[in-house]
């Protein structure tokens, strides 16, 4: 089985409260990856979910990022429109912080009941935060799981903090596919 996991697609990250020119860029991509994905019936599709509270700017993320974003209820939180069809049919994994510690559970669950996952891929936002954090997960849940990041399908809150955490990856033996194919280059 091959899992995809869409980090953090989300209206606040794309046009939002923490829009960036490079997350709108890679709209198109990660939609047509979803859809090559949806189509392979052995490809299971697993989106996560940025979700705080009204009272994260008191919380040690909103101490350092004090930007109100992905309020749990609000038009913010939700999927983009490009990819609500997608996620509607998917599972949607809510993290309250950068990695989602239920996801690895998930997946660690999954290979124990017999799912044996030969290969995840993640893709979406932001590469430099959501998307490292939880490649770093996954690789400590399924040590043994080949693991990329489709680099032309996530943005970092800078190109130049993209590249750094592409390269961080790769030094934690993720590969990392379709490098210098994102849009903005």
């Amino acid at each position: 089985m091959k899992i995809l996991i869409v980090v953090d697609m989300q209206n606040d990250f794309v046009t939002g409260a923490l829009k960036n020119e490079q997350a709108q860029m890679i709209v198109p991509n990660v939609a047509a990856k979803l859809k090559r994905a949806a189509e392979d019936e052995s490809c299971r599709i697993i989106f996560t979910a940025d979700t705080h509270t009204a009272g994260y700017l008191k919380t040690e993320e909103g101490i350092h990022l004090p930007v109100e974003h992905c309020i749990n209820g609000t038009w913010g939180h939700e999927i983009i429109e490009e990819l609500k069809d997608c996620a509607a049919d998917g599972e949607v994994c809510r993290k309250e912080t950068f990695g989602a510690v239920k996801l690895g559970e998930m997946l660690r669950g999954m290979e124990k009941n017999g799912g044996h996952i030969g290969s995840v891929e993640l893709i979406g936002l932001c590469t430099d935060i959501c998307v490292i954090s939880n490649a770093l997960l996954v690789k400590a849940f399924l040590p043994d799981t080949h693991i990329t990041v489709d680099a032309a399908c996530c943005a970092g809150v800078t190109p130049a903090s993209h590249e750094t955490a592409l390269d961080a990856m790769q030094g934690c033996q993720i590969e990392v596919i379709n490098r210098g194919s994102e849009p903005w280059k």
